[in-house]
């Protein structure tokens, strides 16, 4: 076949990614591994080491997530962290996967390696974030809606009891009812979530025995570090 008269051995091939021909399956792996990373970057632990050089690990609650930062550092680094870590989940959904124009299953694996590299980050001996707020970019970018149920019935937790721990587990134990509800034509949307509530729920369960234990830290204001 030719196109408006150009043999085919003369046409110029599908451009790879980019929205034209299909990463082939190298390129896909590479990309996995390359939103695993990005979901790597230990945000946290750079905003204390390059603000104020302290470990967050040695500080607060000892978690590398943004209401850690809070607690140390104040809302001047926390709005920056959380955001960076927003953007790393919603990053290689929403720019790596219509490029590599790969399968349907790709763009939300892509979402859930960025999870993983925050949770498990090589660069902090796999000792990362909880996952909330990259999860929450990956979801901005699949399933925007779902993600805007959500978010009140976190902010009515918080408000109501106190911690941030558990306005996260609530809002990631009903969030896939409302992937479900919201887009019915999104399976691997659906499981991706039901797979990461449970991620996150194992990264809280120091939370959950403090929270039955009745030790769980309220979120409050910050305590204070000597720079």
């Amino acid at each position: 076949m030719a196109v408006h008269g150009i043999p085919r051995e003369h046409q110029i091939p599908p451009q790879a990614g980019a929205g034209g021909a299909p990463v082939n399956a190298l390129g896909l792996a590479v990309l996995l591994v390359l939103a695993y990373l990005i979901g790597a970057t230990p945000t946290s632990y750079l905003a204390g080491k390059l603000g104020r050089g302290i470990d967050l690990r040695e500080h607060g609650s000892r978690n590398l997530g943004a209401t850690n930062v809070y607690r140390v550092l104040g809302w001047s680094y926390a709005i920056p962290v959380g955001l960076v870590d927003l953007g790393k989940g919603a990053l290689p959904v929403a720019v790596l996967g219509p490029w590599a124009n790969g399968p349907a299953w790709f763009t939300v694996a892509l979402g859930v390696a960025a999870v993983l590299g925050h949770v498990y980050s090589p660069y902090v001996r796999f000792k990362g974030g909880k996952g909330v707020a990259t999860a929450a970019g990956m979801f901005l970018a699949l399933a925007p809606l779902a993600l805007a149920i959500s978010l009140p019935i976190w902010a009515a937790t918080l408000w109501l009891f106190g911690y941030v721990s558990a306005a996260s587990l609530a809002a990631a134990a009903l969030f896939p009812l409302w992937v479900r509800l919201t887009a019915p034509g999104a399976p691997y949307t659906f499981w991706a979530s039901v797979a990461l509530a449970l991620l996150i729920a194992y990264s809280h369960r120091a939370n959950i025995r403090r929270l039955l234990n009745g030790t769980e830290n309220r979120f409050r204001t910050r305590k204070g570090v000597v720079a």
